[in-house]
């Protein structure tokens, strides 16, 4: 067996990478080891729109149960409010299964500890090796001390979009916005509180099947929000991902205003209101240079750290920072909640524009977005970690540098999970960094391929 939980839990396509069995064990596993000392644990699962999302609540379910764990069943939700409800109960973890913006056959499960944050390294570890060792941990739970399922579904909807709701202090009356759900876990709460909130809401793709999530829609996807955007002379249009925790923007001219402006925007915005703690923003290495230099013209600082969301949030937790995130619209607001929230990042997103008094494309566009080149060369697996002791390829990376000049920057990685090196190039001329880019990984993959 590999390596149980990736980056964002455990993931692989329904009922052959990720089975019940499976599922079973990680909700038996996972309660032995996050429940709370002498006290019954109390365990929450929400739910994507995925098919296979009842199959896997009723394994975890079952293995929650067996562990003496209560299960709460919060339905269909996205990830955050999963997060968010954890602390609201004072639940001993939280259980989200979602495979994110993947297509409909994979599925994942992801865990919340009690205080609404992603599990530790360690902690991932010890409930992977309890499984992989097969170890029996209930053997001792029997007649009164199995747990019961509860249903909240209705009541964990309405207290979510409470939540967020109160995450702003202006309306959105007279602003046309449209929704792009995904046909996911936001299909009820993004227009419950965008009405709320007063605006003339449309939304698209909000009528879920079962096997249409994320289909030529959402973040992913965002090409049918854009026409209808056009289409209905919409203010902004705001495309959510399968779970809801990401979010991409379309400006009243149809253009995408991704990750890094959306970022940009909500800093700067939060900067003029003076509540930008330690005036600081974090990011990953795949931000545009465009939204550094932005930043540095704004006199925010910017923190940078590893590709992923939880990078970021590590990096956030340490620093003070209040906001941070990623180009994939993954952005994190700490002073509201513990994770990326697609419909919460829209929120504060709409609330910049409001009180700019600006058109979204009038704030997207004071920052500029450089040409950018991602190649991949194909390496050895034993050197994906040796790339840069290589005093060639070092030469070959500097020549690179110079070539691009001081308007570009090149980032090279190691991919996480495959034998591939990532070679990313960013400059104001779009044809010379990409045969720049293609000369680099070409010469990274001849001595070390």
């Amino acid at each position: 067996m590999g390596r149980l939980f990736g980056t964002d839990g455990v993931r692989g396509i329904a009922n052959t990478e990720l089975t019940p069995e499976l599922a079973f064990k990680l909700g038996k596993v996972g309660t032995y080891v996050l429940k709370k000392e002498n006290k019954r644990p109390v365990v929450l699962i929400g739910k994507d729109t995925r098919v296979s999302g009842d199959m896997f609540e009723s394994a975890l379910s079952a293995g929650i149960l067996a562990m003496g764990g209560n299960v709460i069943k919060l339905g269909v939700l996205p990830t955050p409010a999963v997060a968010f409800l954890v602390k609201k109960y004072e639940a001993a973890a939280g259980i989200m299964i979602s495979a994110s913006h993947n297509p409909y056959e994979y599925n994942g499960i992801k865990f919340f500890n009690d205080e609404g944050f992603k599990l530790d390294d360690s902690i991932e570890d010890e409930i992977e090796e309890l499984i992989v060792r097969n170890i029996d941990i209930t053997g001792h739970i029997k007649g009164d001390l199995l747990g019961k399922a509860l249903d909240g579904e209705e009541q964990a909807l309405d207290s979510y979009v409470e939540f967020l709701i109160s995450t702003v202090d202006v309306d959105f009356k007279g602003m046309k916005v449209v929704l792009d759900c995904a046909n996911g876990a936001a299909y009820q709460v993004a227009e419950k509180v965008f009405n709320r909130l007063g605006a003339h809401t449309i939304a698209i793709n909000n009528k879920p099947d079962g096997i249409n999530i994320n289909e030529l829609c959402g973040s992913t996807s965002p090409e049918s929000l854009q026409k209808k955007v056009l289409k209905e002379h919409a203010d902004v249009g705001l495309a959510f991902d399968g779970d809801a925790d990401r979010l991409i923007v379309v400006d009243e001219k149809g253009q995408i205003t991704d990750g890094d402006k959306t970022i940009f925007i909500c800093a700067k915005h939060l900067k003029n209101k003076g509540i930008l703690r330690n005036n600081k923003v974090t990011v990953t290495v795949m931000s545009n240079i465009g939204f550094h230099k932005a930043c540095a013209k704004e006199e925010i600082k910017v923190d940078t750290t590893k590709v992923g969301d939880r990078y970021v949030l590590e990096s956030m937790l340490k620093s003070g920072s209040i906001i941070g995130g990623e180009q994939s619209g993954h952005i994190i607001f700490l002073n509201h909640t513990t994770t990326g929230d697609g419909i919460l990042s829209a929120l504060q997103f709409m609330q910049a524009i409001k009180e700019s008094g600006k058109r979204p494309s009038e704030m997207a566009e004071e920052m500029v977005v450089y040409p950018q080149v991602l190649k991949n060369a194909k390496i050895k697996r034993e050197n994906r970690e040796n790339f840069d002791k290589d005093t060639e390829i070092k030469e070959k990376i500097s020549q690179t540098e110079k070539l691009v000049g001081s308007n570009g920057r090149v980032l090279i990685r190691p991919s996480g999970t495959e034998p591939l090196i990532r070679v990313m190039l960013e400059g104001d001329d779009s044809v010379k960094i990409e045969r720049l880019a293609g000369e680099l990984a070409g010469f990274i993959e001849e001595r070390l391929g």
